[in-house]
């Protein structure tokens, strides 16, 4: 089956996007388009069919997808973003979706941001953040444990989304930030620690056997590939100003 990545383009005022950690500061959209552009060559590189949803140019964080949605092979999830702001994205994505999976929506009071949900075979773990309440993890809990999915909640300090903390770079491997999230609960996994000097380099997109990963966190990438792992370089520095990474990018799923 053909493994489809929607991509939504980079606003003109992504300069006054939501951030919650960073300290704001300006942000090129030539080069951040230009680099978007290069994320995307390299999604089809790696196999992939990418697919742009219409464009929001009132949507400032509208590039970072992601958090759109979760895409399980039996269904959709719809979010309901913990940002105000951003709840206007859904509704697109939601009708792309709807040709290739049923869709199921998030309700208030519950917030979910994709961004905070990491799925790993059949377990579905779910961050408890700035932008996901308690209630959106239950709601996901109710949709995704009669498929079959072991939902675990955890809590998420210090960065924006789960996958700040972690992501999964191969099958039953893990890169993790420690000082974000606790450890214990990916026990069953082997992990890999990003290096000290990486504050930020805990986000990488597996894509089969290969990962995307910024080249901004190079003692963290020699780690990875001191592992095995086999990378596949983009620069993502003037997205990752408006709190954004190489997962936010894309929403990937097989038709």
């Amino acid at each position: 089956m053909p493994r489809i990545a929607l991509t939504r383009e980079v606003s003109e005022s992504i300069a006054r996007c939501e951030l919650t950690h960073l300290e704001r500061e300006p942000i090129d959209v030539g080069r951040a388009r230009a680099q978007h552009a290069a994320y995307e060559s390299a999604l089809r590189t790696l196999g992939c069919r990418v697919e742009r949803v219409e464009p929001a140019p009132d949507d400032l964080d509208s590039v970072f997808i992601e958090d759109t949605a979760v895409v399980f092979p039996e269904l959709a999830i719809i979010t309901r973003p913990g940002a105000l702001s951003r709840r206007g994205e859904t509704a697109a994505v939601a009708q792309t979706l709807a040709p290739y999976r049923r869709n199921v929506n998030i309700q208030s009071p519950g917030t979910l941001d994709g961004g905070d949900v990491l799925v790993a075979s059949r377990t579905v773990f779910v961050g408890q953040s700035a932008r996901t309440n308690a209630r959106g993890i239950e709601q996901i809990r109710q949709v995704a444990s009669p498929l079959g999915y072991t939902v675990i909640g955890i809590r998420v300090t210090g960065c924006l989304h789960l996958k700040s903390a972690v992501t999964e770079v191969a099958e039953g491997t893990l890169l993790l930030q420690p000082r974000w999230v606790d450890p214990a609960p990916f026990d069953g996994f082997d992990t890999i620690e990003v290096d000290s000097d990486d504050l930020y380099g805990a986000n990488a997109l597996r894509i089969g056997s290969r990962v995307i990963y910024p080249t901004a966190f190079p003692k963290t990438a020699a780690r990875l590939a001191a592992h095995g792992i086999s990378l596949h370089l983009v620069e993502a520095d003037e997205l990752a100003k408006a709190e954004g990474a190489v997962t936010c990018c894309c929403l990937m799923f097989e038709a």
